[in-house]
């Protein structure tokens, strides 16, 4: 059964970021990150940065930064780094960073996840939420995650968290 609680009555593009946050991946090989802009522009929405950059928690955070105030975006995704592993590192940064968090994207993840792959799902810090007026998802780097992410959850509500945050008071 396919749910959709604020269905979209006209189709909007929204202006996203994809960022790959990896120590080993090139343009080349970084398949969940060209997954992430082919699903994207497949539901008519517009890529206006792609980047890898390094596990480091200092340019995760510059990163986000300089998104912030880049007012031509409503979104970014970042994929990579949301393990245990010791350089897994985006959760950590990226959490201090976050305004508002939407603990359901990670439960709801999670939850789907272990549909998937079982109890493994536990170590996933999957994340979402609000960051200088944009809505930022982090999903781990495994293009199945990414798949999951974006189609379940991502793509579904995108046009809808965005006017969310959007709202004027």
């Amino acid at each position: 059964m396919e749910f959709q609680p604020h269905p979209n009555t006209q189709q909007v593009s929204v202006t996203c970021a994809v960022i790959t946050v990896s120590d080993t991946r090139s343009p080349d090989t970084d398949k969940s990150g060209q997954l992430i802009k082919e699903l994207l522009l497949a539901d008519d929405h517009t890529v206006s940065l792609y980047q890898i950059i390094k596990d480091e928690p200092k340019e995760i955070q510059s990163q986000m930064t300089t998104l912030g105030e880049d007012t031509r975006i409503n979104a970014v995704i970042f994929n990579g780094g949301t393990g245990i592993a010791p350089r897994d590192t985006t959760y950590d940064a990226l959490e201090k960073l976050l305004e508002k968090t939407l603990p359901g994207f990670g439960e709801l993840f999670r939850f789907l996840s272990y549909q998937e792959i079982g109890s493994r799902a536990m170590a996933s810090r999957a994340v979402a939420g609000v960051y200088q007026s944009k809505i930022i998802f982090s999903l781990p780097g495994s293009s199945n995650a990414v798949r999951l992410g974006m189609e379940k959850l991502i793509l579904p509500e995108l046009v809808h968290l965005v006017k969310q945050v959007n709202l004027q008071n």
